[in-house]
């Protein structure tokens, strides 16, 4: 066998450990798709590079990415909002709390708020006004009776139910002129940055030590 291809893919496994760290899953199957995405990006020379507002006075893509999902973030709070007008649905993560219940079936206070990728006094409050409503109750847990978890109740069943029309109308709304192969990809690039941030955000790292932590535990940033 010729040396050279086993120096070179050691290399490779070696350059895919050190920029991994959970991105991809560490068995021969991830290991294909770094490969493949690496590719990806070579394939993508500057010709096939979008224009983006500053781009020319030297504004970074990443700059641009950031900007953009804030922005996208706002659009379908508007319209999460919009669908919620004369309810008894005070924000919009009132609904996703119920939907995600309905959906996932019952947890504990924490398995949701993490669901929802919330700070937990954020959650506690959503969790408390679901229940005031009647929506969501606490029972014990069939596993641990010291345990409470929370189910969602058949009023809350009734309210969800009240708004769906206009709660899919929305996220249809959100999602705008894509095609069909177009959510996919998005689907697919989004979940990627989920699985990246979501660990991060679950150590709830000190605001002040954040970017010296996720810069220092991966390198990939800095590439």
């Amino acid at each position: 066998m010729n040396s050279e291809i086993i120096k070179d893919t050691i290399d490779l496994l070696e350059k895919f450990s050190l920029e991994n760290h959970g991105l991809y899953s560490n068995d021969i199957s991830g290991f294909r798709t770094w490969i493949y995405d690496q590719e990806d990006i070579r394939r993508h020379t500057a010709v096939d590079e979008p224009v983006w507002e500053g781009k020319e006075e030297g504004r970074s893509v990443e700059s641009a990415l950031s900007t953009l999902l804030v922005h996208l973030n706002r659009y379908a709070k508007t319209y999460s909002k919009s669908a919620i007008t004369d309810s008894d649905f005070s924000t919009q993560e009132d609904f996703i709390y119920l939907i995600n219940l309905k959906a996932f079936g019952k947890m504990t206070k924490m398995q949701l708020i993490k669901k929802n990728v919330q700070e937990k006094p954020t959650g506690i409050l959503i969790i408390n006004r679901l229940i005031k409503h009647g929506w969501v109750r606490q029972v014990d847990s069939d596993d641990d009776k010291r345990t409470k978890i929370l189910e969602i109740t058949a009023e809350g069943l009734s309210a969800l139910d009240q708004q769906m029309d206009k709660i899919r109308t929305a996220t249809k709304i959100v999602t705008g002129d894509l095609s069909y192969s177009e959510k996919l990809s998005l689907v697919k690039l989004l979940d990627k940055l989920d699985h990246f941030h979501r660990p991060i955000f679950s150590k709830n790292i000190n605001p002040s030590q954040l970017l010296d932590t996720v810069v220092k535990d991966y390198p990939i940033i800095n590439t």
